[in-house]
């Protein structure tokens, strides 16, 4: 009887022994399978954690970049600022050319009171040159030429002229151009000059076209 009990043991012994030792290793399998995927997971925070970094590290740039574009163009706009600023000096009228004969003080320089052409035109009726000295009642082409070639070009240099002056130039046409009066022209540029059409008009009509 005994000697079957120890031959009993000795079967079931090893069978509790295989049967620990592979309930024990599955465990340790599984144990180990699961540090296996924990590293896994690690890795894959590590790389999304670098790659987060990296963004970060661009945003940084585009924020340093931003802030240096913007002080550039403060600074441009503070340079647009300064040259608006800077007052451009009005270009100096040439002098009329010097001539032998004597003519009022400031007839040298152009005219200076700005030229409404839509105002000469509604009291005209037609389109008017800017010292045009045909306008002149008296004054035809020719006349116009003799004067401008002796530096009177404009309505304010006509009308700064001296009678005797016109009449000089006048007589270096020759005896053809004595029948010509001058001593409304003065008066009628600086009516041109002035910009006083409608009293121009009037007056010119008043006055048989120039003729005192």
């Amino acid at each position: 009887m005994n000697f079957e009990n120890m031959n009993i043991w000795c079967w079931i012994i090893p069978i509790l022994v295989g049967l620990i030792c592979g309930i024990l290793g599955y465990l340790l399998g599984k144990g180990s399978a699961k540090v296996i995927d924990n590293s896994a997971e690690i890795n894959s925070l590590t790389a999304s954690n670098t790659k987060l970094k990296g963004e970060l590290s661009d945003l940084n740039n585009l924020k340093a970049s931003n802030s240096k574009l913007k002080a550039d163009l403060d600074a441009c706009n503070q340079r647009v600022i300064a040259a608006s600023k800077v007052v451009t000096p009005a270009p100096v009228a040439p002098s009329a050319p010097s001539t032998n004969l004597s003519f009022a003080a400031g007839a040298a320089t152009s005219s200076a009171l700005a030229f409404d052409g839509s105002a000469a035109k509604a009291a005209f009726g037609k389109t008017i040159k800017q010292d045009d000295l045909k306008l002149v009642e008296g004054i035809g082409p020719k006349i116009e030429g003799m004067f401008k070639d002796h530096g009177i070009k404009t309505w304010k240099e006509l009308s700064e002229a001296s009678l005797e002056a016109c009449q000089k130039i006048l007589d270096t046409g020759g005896t053809s151009y004595k029948i010509h009066d001058p001593a409304s022209w003065p008066l009628q540029a600086k009516m041109c000059y002035e910009g006083k059409w409608a009293e121009l008009v009037k007056w010119q009509d008043e006055h048989k076209h120039g003729k005192l």
